[in-house]
């Protein structure tokens, strides 16, 4: 008996080895992915914003008031999320991450007009702020025994006001809800990275216990995303409040 206990032992010992070998292999990919399409959000914003001739086919060039083409670059990485959550289960691992690369070109286009109505120089400081940020709450996210699934519904329903105000604000152009946005939204999306990086974190480890091959294959992919997500808008709030605009 004592000696069935002791290979008992050591097999779970040896399968939550696995586990969480895994899994930092799996953050890794996660972030490595979201770094990639972060990288191509950056190139394919600066080309865009840097050229006068190429930002004109999206957006007035003193004014910045954005054209039809303009209108549709900036809803089409909102259409291109809520596509791809309800394909993720139709594709391949291969198809989501090209899918997620589109997504970051296209997400690339929308945000052009920064490089024109900002200064470089604080574009790189509110990044670096951002990064710095993000990466301490992605850590506490990882690290704490604190459930954070509590905020979820809350942090969710903060986004879909955020979305209803910005989008009634663009009609109404009001400096005053623009700031109380973005102060909401750096707190929305930093509790996201958070919450986020917990539930990406275990929901790697109850798939791999049941060996959900499939499902791993494409979870990296969605984890990246809405860790994208959570920095790209956490940077534009913050590229609001403390940008230095040209």
């Amino acid at each position: 008996m004592a000696e069935f206990n002791t290979i008992r032992t050591s097999t779970a010992s040896g399968a939550r080895a696995q586990i969480d070998q895994g899994l930092r292999t799996h953050m890794n990919k996660v972030y490595g992915t979201m770094s990639v399409g972060m990288l191509l959000t950056f190139l394919v914003a600066w080309a865009v914003g840097t050229s006068p001739e190429l930002l004109g086919i999206f957006r007035d060039p003193m004014t910045l008031q954005p054209n039809i083409l303009g209108w549709i670059a900036m809803f089409a990485p909102l259409i291109m999320v809520f596509a791809f959550s309800a394909m993720i289960n139709k594709l391949s691992a291969a198809a989501a991450q090209a899918f997620f690369y589109a997504f970051a070109a296209v997400m690339g286009l929308s945000l052009a007009w920064i490089f024109v109505a900002f200064t470089g120089f604080s574009i790189a400081q509110v990044f670096l702020v951002t990064s710095i940020s993000f990466a301490g709450l992605s850590l506490f996210g990882y690290t704490t025994q604190k459930n954070l699934s509590g905020m979820g519904t809350f942090l969710m329903m903060g986004v879909i006001g955020l979305i209803v105000a910005s989008v009634i604000n663009i009609f109404l152009g009001s400096p005053a809800i623009m700031f109380a946005i973005s102060i909401l939204g750096v707190l929305i999306f930093a509790g996201l990275t958070a919450y986020d990086t917990q539930s990406i974190k275990n929901e790697y480890i109850e798939h791999a216990r049941h060996a959900d091959s499939e499902w791993l294959g494409k979870s990296a992919i969605m984890g990246a995303l809405r860790l994208y997500l959570d920095f790209i808008n956490m940077f534009m709030f913050l590229l609001q409040l403390l940008g230095n605009r040209e």
